[in-house]
């Protein structure tokens, strides 16, 4: 689940009050993109929404340690988002804190945006730097994502995949663009 605030990105999508609405229609895992700026001043409220992870961006916090075990401490996986432009060095200091990293393969803000071939060589270095942390986070990669980039962030380290326009504007519908999409990675 996307939420903006129209500060950090120039969108302004759901808050807490959809979070909770979504929870009780589903038992699947909600995992909640704070593209915010001061998301620790949120994620109580989120959690308490019925999140199961949050993930942030190091640039929308001054203290991301801290940031990272207040999400921690209340029961849900924390994680970070790194902006296209945003080095994998950021993650060093908070290894032990991550339950995954966020690649965005996009600029956020905005779907149906071209894949950044540029972030390839992130998602490898990313996957490089929890593996000889010995950590057992997920990696995941939104933006652009299609059975064309598909394999390939698989290939370089991803063990999860955020489509959006490539399954909800797919015009041979839903369920055949999840299926061909699926496919692409088998």
């Amino acid at each position: 689940m996307d939420v903006m605030d129209g500060r950090f990105v120039p969108n302004i999508t759901m808050g807490p009050i959809i979070v909770r609405a979504v929870r009780r229609v589903t038992r699947l895992p909600l995992d909640v993109h704070l593209m915010i700026v001061d998301p620790e001043r949120y994620v109580a409220a989120f959690v308490e929404a019925g999140a199961d992870a949050l993930t942030i961006h190091p640039e929308a916090t001054p203290h991301l340690h801290r940031a990272l075990q207040q999400i921690r401490n209340l029961g849900v996986q924390a994680g970070v988002v790194l902006n296209p432009a945003t080095p994998e060095t950021v993650l060093r200091y908070v290894l032990p804190l991550l339950d995954g990293v966020l690649v965005m393969s996009v600029n956020p803000g905005f779907g149906g945006q071209a894949f950044i071939e540029e972030t390839l060589s992130k998602i490898s270095a990313v996957r490089q730097m929890l593996d000889a942390a010995d950590s057992g986070a997920w990696v995941s990669v939104d933006g652009g994502i299609t059975a064309a980039t598909a394999p390939q962030v698989v290939a370089r380290g991803a063990t999860r995949l955020v489509a959006g326009s490539a399954i909800f504007g797919a015009p041979e519908g839903i369920a055949q663009a999840i299926a061909s999409l699926r496919q692409s990675v088998a």
